[in-house]
């Protein structure tokens, strides 16, 4: 395929025999690297607690493309990966009694939101939890990994990913989201320019690096595009709207975003979309694949690569016909879920199960 301005195509690599296997990079029949990227979903969350090193360097190891951190700050403002800036339901903050008077109920995003959030901890402070796995009843076996990991620093992946990409001998990007920046913009704890800086000091905010950069707002992406030279990507959703549209009284939806003249839009200061994966196929009232939307097309046209998210291997989170049992936490057909997504012409996906990911890419050549 050919990618719009300032994306470069990227390797992925064969399945790892083991989690502690070296992989090489996978190139095609012709001896090009294939340009599909599968992207670390929160590390290989899967199988470990998301959003720790030991996630992320599993998902290197099974050959990702890219590791995702999804960005939220600290009170001293620094860079740490968490899905939420609220933060009981992946780390033990509960059980440190001296941390008890640091719950609150916040609005987040309109939401009202109870527990204990980043922003209210210094890194040491933070730097003293422990990781825990957040859907316990669905990921029981990642439990015993409960306790065992601190919470990184952006600058720690980026780390990591330097040190992976080295040992493994190809280069292991880092794929960052931006999350809820309007509200940390509110308080006077704006992620956008540490972002910047921290790209900037590695020697990463150039065409060429193996960055992409990520947000489910509009205003943050456009302010960025400005700043770096790497792609980056619209997040959308099958409901709702970008925050900052919301706090703007923008009545524009994600709806709105992934049609043809929104995906248009999109093309003025992103590289790529990120959709919800029903927003690509939609569900039908059997809980079954439907029939693709115009989206994939529509964002082709547009020069926009197409990677939604997330793929994941229990039965919960598959479609029906590829449901193994009626058990919510078994396994599924996960190949046979990415083998319909790619059929419609999807240019890389987010997957908490990497090493299937790509196992399903190197029995589809």
């Amino acid at each position: 395929m050919k990618f719009p301005r300032r994306i470069v195509p990227v390797a992925v690599s064969a399945l790892a025999l083991a989690a502690s296997v070296l992989v090489p990079q996978s190139v095609d029949a012709a001896g090009q690297h294939d340009d599909f990227v599968i992207v670390g979903h929160r590390g290989a969350s899967g199988y470990r607690p998301e959003h720790t090193l030991a996630s992320y360097e599993l998902a290197a190891r099974m050959g990702a493309d890219f590791i995702e951190p999804d960005l939220v700050t600290t009170k001293d403002h620094v860079l740490v990966t968490r899905h939420e800036p609220e933060i009981s339901g992946t780390t033990d903050v509960a059980n440190h009694p001296e941390f008890k008077d640091r719950k609150k109920t916040k609005v987040l995003d309109g939401v009202a939101t109870t527990g204990w959030f980043t922003e209210d901890f210094t890194l040491a402070e933070l730097k003293t939890l422990r990781a825990v796995e957040r859907i316990p009843a669905v990921r029981q076996h990642n439990t015993v990994f409960n306790g065992r990991y601190q919470i990184p620093t952006f600058q720690e992946v980026i780390d990591l990913s330097k040190r992976l990409s080295k040992e493994l001998g190809r280069p292991i990007g880092i794929y960052p989201e931006t999350k809820h920046p309007t509200y940390f913009r509110a308080q006077g704890l704006p992620l956008e320019p540490l972002l910047v800086r921290a790209l900037n000091q590695n020697g990463l905010n150039r065409p060429g690096a193996k960055v992409y950069v990520q947000s489910f707002e509009v205003g943050n992406l456009k302010a960025l595009h400005k700043e770096l030279r790497v792609p980056l990507v619209q997040l959308t959703s099958s409901s709702g709207a970008p925050y900052d549209f919301v706090a703007a009284g923008d009545k524009r939806t994600y709806a709105d975003i992934v049609s043809a003249a929104g995906l248009r839009e999109v093309a003025t200061y992103a590289d790529g979309v990120g959709p919800s994966k029903d927003q690509v196929i939609p569900l039908d009232a059997a809980g079954k694949l439907g029939t693709p939307t115009a989206l994939v097309a529509n964002a082709h046209r547009a020069g926009l690569v197409v990677h939604p998210y997330t793929f994941r291997v229990e039965n919960t989170f598959l479609p029906a016909e590829f449901d193994s049992s009626a058990v919510p936490s078994d396994s599924g057909n996960l190949f046979g879920e990415i083998a319909a997504y790619r059929r419609a012409g999807i240019d890389g996906l987010f997957t908490d199960n990497t090493d299937i990911a790509v196992a399903e890419e190197r029995e589809a050549k």
